[in-house]
């Protein structure tokens, strides 16, 4: 018989199975060790519940709190955790071999701020026709981008032909 599905957070009132607690009471201050039995009638006569904080310490911490604004809370927390993580998103930057200096820099301000932002670049550069005869200039200009971006960005992916472009991923340092 598979064992009984078990529920996600900490452990409340008759779920504790422990025969000892270290009680921390509905104000902060802490009671002491004590028999569960004695920690459960400390919750009930508080009208609260006795919920387990600190399962793997010896013996384990439980508080009189209540257990639905405690749930509140923690998922408050969570929620406010979720929108500071940024997410790290790649952009891409596309190049010709021949690229005017002028558009260059166009294209190195873009790059600039995609860095300050915290996200990672791919600079694609795509050969036409004839190009492919002169892979070299692609390189040179990749290794441009590396020389100028040295001082904020380092190269993920170094230079590599793909088919008819080349390509190279800068992240932020």
């Amino acid at each position: 018989m598979p064992a009984p599905p078990s529920k996600d957070g900490p452990r409340i009132n008759e779920d504790i199975r422990v025969p000892r607690v270290l009680l921390i009471d509905e104000h902060g201050e802490k009671q002491g060790v004590m028999p569960t039995t004695s920690a459960l009638e400390a919750a009930e006569e508080a009208g609260l519940d006795l919920v387990e904080v600190s399962p793997n310490s010896d013996p384990p911490v439980c508080k009189i709190l209540d257990y639905g604004k405690y749930k509140f809370e923690e998922q408050k927390k969570k929620g406010a955790a979720r929108k500071r993580q940024k997410l790290v998103e790649i952009k891409e930057i596309k190049l010709r071999p021949n690229i005017d200096t002028h558009d260059y820099d166009v294209k190195a301000r873009a790059m600039h701020r995609f860095f300050e932002e915290g996200d990672k670049v791919k600079v694609t550069l795509r050969f036409r026709g004839g190009e492919m005869r002169h892979p070299e200039l692609g390189m040179k200009l990749l290794q441009q981008v590396r020389a100028d971006f040295d001082p904020v960005a380092k190269v993920e992916y170094e230079p590599r032909m793909e088919g008819r472009q080349m390509i190279m991923i800068l992240a932020p340092r």
